[in-house]
Parts: structure tokens; C-alpha cells; sequence
């Protein structure tokens, strides 16, 4: 699944490929924005760790559970 995270007076964001499942993802943002850690914090598929405060959270955008296709399908 991809997701990404805007973060406020930020230009870039961060964007990154999990294997965690959407309802998991869902319920740690939830827990985050209701102020019970004050940050966000989430890992990759390859193990790195990402942490954000909460206060600087603009969004976060969880994309689809499918893989990417590579090469060409017909």
C-alpha cells in the first residue's frame, strides 16, 4: 500500500510503500490525531521507521492495496 504524508510548511512530502493493511494504518492515524502519543508512527516494507508529530500533520493518503504491475499487460 502507498502512503503518503504532507506535513505543514513543508513543500515536500513523505512518501513511502507499506505492507501493512489499510484498517491497520487507519487505526494508528486515528490514535495519533486523538492526542494519545502525539506523533505518528509508521514503517516501510523495507524497515525503516517513520515518525512525525502530530502537530505538523497536514494529511495523510493511503493509496491502494494492489502492487504495482511492471512490464506491460494486456
Amino acid at each position: 500500500m502507498d502512503i503518503r504524508i504532507g506535513i505543514f510548511n513543508s513543500p515536500r512530502e513523505i512518501g513511502f510503500e507499506t505492507s501493512q493493511p489499510a484498517t491497520e494504518i487507519e487505526e494508528t492515524v486515528a490514535a495519533a490525531l486523538s492526542g494519545q502519543t502525539g506523533y505518528l508512527k509508521l514503517s516501510d516494507s523495507k524497515g525503516r521507521v517513520y515518525i512525525v508529530p502530530t502537530v505538523g500533520l497536514a494529511y495523510v493518503e493511503l493509496g491502494s492495496e494492489e502492487s504495482r504491475r511492471v512490464g506491460f499487460v494486456a
